[in-house]
């Protein structure tokens, strides 16, 4: 498959699986003028990603990728809540808690990219334009089904009382997000030491697992969607794909699948790290075992 049908068939697939959660989320979706405001919040994630993509093309630059992304959940959610009126609790702590995190995640991962000079998931990628608009294409999937479910609870009609899901699914979210932080601080102090170049991190955290941080960001998530479940109804609960979704992509499609080959590549015959990675699970936090 040549890069012009990766390209096509890939934004396809990603737009399809859009619009099905669109449809889906749609259900008892507060209207604006005679449309759910849920699908017009999913239109706006990709029209969002698509105009800055063409800046992107021109400039043959990835630098705003993860800015985008992360503001994009932002004014997605925040406009979803705002156009459906929803002032409840739950539609609120939903909106703060993917705004605290998208606020802290964006310019992290912009800075990162800034300070390495380039993101190189994109080095042959951004030459191609099909491929360059594809990865642009699956991240609005990406924010839209992520979001999909707490943006589900915060746009529908249902009224709800908050009870213990709520509650849990909001301690989910901050020992996920707590893990997620904690976890990226720890690799940037350790990249920032001269003394650990072209070594690979096995302390902190990440003496517990090889990606504590996906590991959080999977965690965080499953609270979102447990805050947001009690307000579902109907078809909307085809939203809650939102979590696994978040565990496909970080497992399977880019995250640690990605890092992992780039690591086996660099360390792949270093015995050390192969007694690293048979000690130290994918993503699951675990005590190190003694090596």
């Amino acid at each position: 498959m040549n890069n012009w049908q990766l390209g096509v068939s890939g934004t396809l697939a990603a737009l399809f699986v859009g619009v099905c959660i669109a449809w889906a989320g749609s259900s008892h979706s507060a209207l604006l003028s005679g449309v759910p405001v849920f699908a017009l919040c999913g239109a706006f994630a990709y029209a969002v990603q698509w105009s800055v993509f063409v800046h992107a093309w021109v400039s043959q630059s990835e630098a705003l990728y993860d800015l985008t992304g992360s503001l994009t959940y932002i004014v997605m959610v925040v406009a979803g809540a705002g156009l459906a009126n929803a002032f409840d609790l739950r539609s609120w702590m939903l909106v703060g808690l993917i705004v605290i995190w998208a606020l802290r995640l964006g310019p992290f991962l912009f800075m990162r990219v800034r300070q390495a000079g380039e993101d190189r998931r994109f080095r042959s990628i951004k030459r191609s334009f099909p491929l360059f608009l594809m990865t642009w294409t699956l991240q609005g999937t990406w924010v839209f089904i992520t979001a999909s479910c707490a943006l589900a609870a915060i746009t529908t009609t249902q009224s709800v009382p908050l009870g213990a899901p709520f509650w849990i699914g909001g301690m989910l979210w901050l020992c996920g997000f707590a893990v997620e932080v904690i976890a990226d601080k720890q690799k940037s102090a350790f990249r920032a030491d001269p003394a650990n170049a072209d070594r690979f991190i096995t302390s902190g955290l990440w003496a517990w697992s090889r990606h504590p941080n996906y590991f959080g960001e999977i965690v965080l998530w499953f609270g979102i969607a447990l805050m947001a479940y009690p307000a579902l109804v109907g078809w909307q609960l085809a939203t809650l794909i939102s979590p696994l979704f978040v565990i496909v992509l970080l497992t399977f499609i880019s995250g640690a699948r990605m890092l992992e080959n780039r690591a086996n590549r660099a360390w792949g015959e270093d015995p050390e790290y192969q007694s690293y990675k048979q000690a130290t699970p994918l993503l699951m936090l675990r005590p190190p075992r003694r090596r």
